[in-house]
């Protein structure tokens, strides 16, 4: 039987460049692949010619060769000799290799995976919100068993998993819209590590990782505020199959102050003066962050009034800049009155305050 000439087996010229094989094979590819037509023995004739044909016309010098003495070259010319790629292999083979690896994190076996992130919840002073510190603190972390060395398995008991052949995916192919789609999930049995453990470690119980407590330095930035979180590259969980490590988060909570009120880089306090003071003023010692102040109270302060103190309130996130000191002034009012105070207040107020 006459062989049909491998540029019309391909529907191309026979000055088609390199591009234009490719492009027309793919396209008869996508059409008669035996994956995508189960069954169907007409098209996988179909395909072993044109793959025979891409196979001699792709390579420049079985091209050259066909070129000048056609199919004679290429005897017996039985198909025997052209395996047949699956539909993944041969697309992987043309570039696409990257797209399907995209759903799988780049590799046939177990992909690289980044540690889990942790939180730390740390309270700290005023003082030190203020001040900025540095404090130590322990931090469980999960780290490798050094018995199966990760594994989580006794020595030879790591077998290849039976659902995927130690692939660790698991893939199908289906035709949407007329274009072919191969879909990868991770094998479910073995979770994508494309090995099931027969018998498991005694030390980690299979688990692969111990936990231990380690020691981080943690240093407080001056002004940190309530709620704020200090973000520690690297000091996460260990990655899976030599990943990355995730981070750790440090969440900053300020306890409580007996005097001040923090909103933001201003503290907020009271202080209570006497019906004297208020009336005539006068100086009242008044606490700060740092110590003490003196704030001058005019005459006939009203109870209640606010008073600033630039530049006594909080410093400013990692700034040698404050906030302020806003005091509220308390009119202490006396009560049981002796009959002299009595009769002094109404001869010094005649006709009401």
């Amino acid at each position: 039987m006459t062989k049909a000439d491998y540029y019309e087996t391909l529907g191309v010229k026979r000055d088609a460049s390199a591009d234009d094989l490719k492009k027309a094979f793919r396209q008869l590819a996508r059409k008669y692949h035996p994956d995508l037509n189960k069954g169907s023995k007409e098209a996988e004739e179909k395909f072993k010619e044109i793959n025979e044909a891409y196979q001699v016309l792709g390579d420049p010098q079985k091209k050259a060769q066909y070129d000048q003495v056609g199919h004679v070259e290429f005897q017996p010319g039985d198909n025997a000799s052209y395996k047949t790629p699956s539909y993944d292999d041969l697309f992987r083979d043309f570039g696409l290799g990257d797209i399907f690896n995209a759903f799988s994190g780049g590799s046939r076996r177990t992909p690289r995976r980044a540690g889990a992130d942790l939180r730390y919840d740390l309270e700290i002073s005023l003082a030190d919100a203020f001040n900025g510190t540095k404090i130590t603190i322990g931090v469980p972390h999960q780290y490798e068993c050094t018995t199966c060395h990760g594994s989580g398995a006794q020595p030879g008991s790591l077998r290849d998993c039976p659902m995927c052949r130690g692939t660790g995916e698991i893939r199908s192919s289906r035709v949407v819209g007329g274009r072919p789609m191969t879909n990868i999930a991770i094998c479910p049995d073995c979770g994508g590590s494309g090995k099931i453990i027969e018998r498991p470690c005694t030390t980690c119980l299979g688990s692969g990782t111990l936990q231990k407590t380690r020691k981080i330095e943690i240093t407080i930035p001056r002004g940190v505020e309530d709620g704020q979180f200090l973000r520690i590259a690297g000091e996460g969980e260990p990655g899976e199959n030599h990943g990355p490590p995730g981070d750790l988060y440090t969440v900053v909570h300020v306890k409580k102050h007996d005097v001040f009120e923090r909103q933001g880089a201003d503290l907020h306090t009271t202080a209570v003066v006497g019906l004297a003071t208020a009336l005539l003023g006068g100086e009242i010692t008044v606490p700060t962050i740092t110590g003490s102040a003196l704030l001058n109270i005019p005459r006939g302060t009203q109870s209640h009034t606010l008073f600033r103190l630039r530049g006594q309130g909080m410093s400013f996130l990692n700034s040698g800049n404050r906030g302020d000191l806003l005091v509220k002034v308390i009119v202490k009012i006396p009560v049981n009155l002796t009959k002299k105070q009595e009769t002094l207040m109404k001869e010094a107020f005649v006709g009401g305050i």
